[in-house]
């Protein structure tokens, strides 16, 4: 091999290297930075255990999660529905404590962070799913009836939609298997 193959080949060497390893190195800002980047952690005012309630308190999600007399649904209860149980701090926590303080005593709503928040262009009842298909909250949320600390909440900066948004495919591939509509006005209005 001469001394001008061998530079030659050095440089396609170099250059199948370097391919590598901007290859690797973008998916490494794709995958691990850039999602890093996007989402902002947020935390809720306070926390809120749900082990205090369903297994202390033997308390069921419906007790707190109720449908309204307009058959809407009333994901996150009144500070009232709160106050009937809450008047005085239940237990010695700080949660409890910045509860009946800061929100029961001065009448004021939790500015609780919504989890599955949907967009504008998506209208979304739990009646027919809840009450006509008899599907278990767990078919789409998390089980929250294990959680003592409440999660953080990640927010997408660009978009303002939450990680854990339900995604539309997921409610397609439910709706395709139950042969109920999929057509684009039943969640679309």
């Amino acid at each position: 091999m001469t001394s001008h193959e061998e530079k030659r080949s050095d440089r396609d060497t170099i250059g199948w290297v370097l391919l590598v390893i901007g290859f690797v190195g973008a998916l490494f800002v794709g995958w691990v930075i850039f999602p890093q980047i996007i989402f902002s952690k947020k935390a809720q005012p306070m926390n809120f255990s749900h082990v205090a309630h369903a297994e202390e308190a033997d308390m069921s999600c419906e007790d707190c999660h109720t449908f309204n007399d307009d058959g809407s649904y009333n994901g996150i209860p009144s500070l009232g529905s709160c106050a009937e149980c809450h008047e005085e701090a239940q237990g010695e926590t700080a949660a409890e404590k910045k509860f009946v303080e800061e929100f029961v005593a001065k009448e004021k709503q939790v500015p609780w962070l919504i989890y599955a928040a949907q967009p504008d262009s998506v209208h979304f009842s739990h009646a027919p799913h809840v009450k006509s298909a008899e599907m278990k909250c767990t078919a789409c949320h998390r089980d929250v009836a294990k959680e003592s600390l409440a999660p953080p909440l990640y927010v997408n900066r660009i978009t303002g939609y939450t990680k854990t948004i339900m995604k539309m495919d997921v409610c397609e591939d439910c709706h395709a298997d139950k042969g109920t509509s999929n057509d684009c006005f039943t969640c679309h209005k």
